[in-house]
């Protein structure tokens, strides 16, 4: 086990965290197994979150905040934290994303990660078999804050209809999933279309790609490969992106046409068998 007094704070945000909360606890002249104690878990988790060997949660943080009584230093800081688990090439993704003013996106294969509930982002993200699932799965839970902040961007979804017939998960993950999609109709700066396949062939069949709108920073076009994703504010690009998205927008159904659709699917395909529960959809 790594020893906390050879720890680098400078060496990850994991780190630094780690550092200063053994040198909060040690300042408020507590042991790892007496702050376990105040904020309801182990004194082991203690020392794993000391040495970097464990990532925190944002609830873990704000108990320790409380407890220790920091003002909000590690409540701040689990954000950083937790970005720095996503891969090395999509961090810089992920800064840009929680600075736009406007997110528009397409969707070939699967439902938007910041639409994604938790059992579903788990199921997708372990079929790349990484070694911290759990710290990816909470890094995009994470991220995902975006859409409750004061000011949210507005985000707009253009949804395969491929992407609800998929079973990801299991049909309990799958039914959650689409409940989910469905209550973003009460938030009116989250907009969902579904491309159905009836639209045929269309104008963005290469695959999915996201579009970043800024208020005082060029537009930026995100697209991903099998190894990583790639950004550009190339203004040719950018414009094509838009164009695109234009048609995929007019192909698609209607915001409450979509909606009917996702409730269909959701009830056929993964409905409770039984009959128990059914709802009727006219």
């Amino acid at each position: 086990m790594v020893n906390v007094r050879d720890l680098d704070p400078s060496a990850s945000p994991l780190s630094y965290y780690g550092s200063e909360l053994r040198r909060l606890r040690e300042a408020a002249g507590l042991r790892q197994a007496q702050l376990g104690e105040i904020v309801y878990c182990t004194g082991s988790l203690i020392g794993q979150i000391e040495t970097a060997k464990k990532v925190p949660t944002r609830d873990f943080s704000e108990r320790i905040d409380a407890a220790l009584m920091t003002g909000g230093v590690f409540s701040r800081l689990i954000g950083l934290v937790l970005r720095s688990q996503l891969p090395n090439w999509f961090q810089p993704y992920a800064e840009m994303e929680a600075k736009a003013a406007y997110i528009s996106t397409y969707q070939s294969q699967m439902v938007y990660g910041l639409l994604q509930t938790e059992a579903y982002a788990r199921a997708v993200m372990a079929t790349g078999l990484p070694d911290n699932l759990e710290e990816l799965v909470a890094a995009r839970m994470d991220r995902q804050r975006l859409l409750t902040r004061e000011r949210p961007p507005m985000v707009w979804v253009v949804l395969d209809e491929a992407a609800l017939c998929r079973p990801i998960g299991s049909s309990k993950v799958m039914r959650a999933q689409l409940e989910h999609l469905l209550s973003f109709r009460r938030e009116r700066w989250v907009r969902i279309q579904v491309l159905p396949f009836a639209a045929g062939e269309h104008a963005s069949l290469i695959g999915s790609f996201n579009a970043l709108r800024f208020d005082d920073d060029p537009d930026i076009v995100y697209t991903e490969d099998l190894i990583s994703g790639h950004m550009t504010a190339n203004p040719e690009t950018v414009k094509e992106a838009a164009l695109r998205y234009a048609h995929l927008q007019a192909s698609a159904l209607s915001v409450e046409d979509s909606a009917e659709l996702i409730m269909r699917v959701m009830e056929d395909r993964y409905g409770d068998r039984t009959g128990h529960g059914r709802r009727a959809l006219a």
